[in-house]
């Protein structure tokens, strides 16, 4: 009675791993799946005709466009510059410049993913002089959604160099009204800043790959299940 309760209770344990394993699994491969559509998506945006401000301003939702390339013209408001620290470029640990963007002819501003820089390593908190160019200039660059945000301890402080930008509560601080999207610049390197942009990688790689290790625990819990609990019983069952 005790081996056969035993038995159940193994039976059951296994039935259910290999549940969870093979749900953990597909649910991977569904995460590729939505990956693979968005880095369709991505590309097929990249590869239509570049916008102009008349494009943008005309558009109700902003963020439609992400992806699109846009050249623009106006001016640099160089004295709201901030830095975003802990941004990496070619695997290099340094500083995301932001420098916000006001089209001619119009009051909109953009908030601009200028480029990168190298972190201080001597003093974390000075920032890398950057030069800003006055007077009319024209921008090329690409449609991206508001810098991304990493994790930040306590209430962030309203200094030059900082972690994370809102870009909500950036505009109502410098008192300007940005749009509802970030440019990213693109171009070669210029005024003290890297612009080598990683390319958007769908990292679905790392999804088949965790896919095919649930997947194959599952396929082990199985056979370790079969091997102890059904053929080596029968084996056992034959000698006794």
């Amino acid at each position: 009675m005790r081996l056969r309760f035993k038995f159940w209770i193994i039976t059951i344990a296994a039935l259910l791993a290999v549940v969870l394993t093979l749900a953990l699994g597909r649910w991977q491969l569904s995460r590729a799946d939505q990956k693979e559509s968005y880095q369709a998506a991505t590309e097929s945006q990249g590869r239509l005709p570049a916008l102009d401000a008349q494009d943008l301003l005309a558009t109700a939702d902003m963020k439609s466009l992400v992806h699109r390339k846009i050249v623009l013209h106006g001016h640099w408001l160089a004295q709201h510059t901030v830095y975003l620290d802990n941004r990496q470029m070619n695997d290099k640990v340094g500083q995301f410049v932001l420098t916000p963007f006001q089209l001619e002819g119009s009051g909109a501003v953009l908030l601009v993913q200028r480029g990168w820089v190298a972190r201080n390593f001597l003093d974390r908190l000075q920032v890398t002089p950057v030069s800003t160019p006055i007077g009319a200039v024209d921008l090329e660059g690409r449609i991206v959604p508001p810098p991304s945000k990493l994790y930040e301890l306590g209430e962030a402080e309203k200094t030059v160099l900082r972690q994370n930008v809102d870009l909500a509560a950036f505009s109502a601080e410098i008192g300007l009204p940005l749009l509802a999207v970030s440019v990213q610049q693109s171009g070669v390197a210029s005024e003290g800043l890297l612009r080598e942009w990683p390319k958007v990688a769908s990292g679905v790689e790392k999804h088949y790959g965790y896919a095919f290790q649930w997947f194959a625990l599952s396929a082990l819990i199985s056979i370790l299940y079969v091997w102890f609990q059904i053929v080596r019983r029968f084996k056992k069952s034959q000698q006794a």
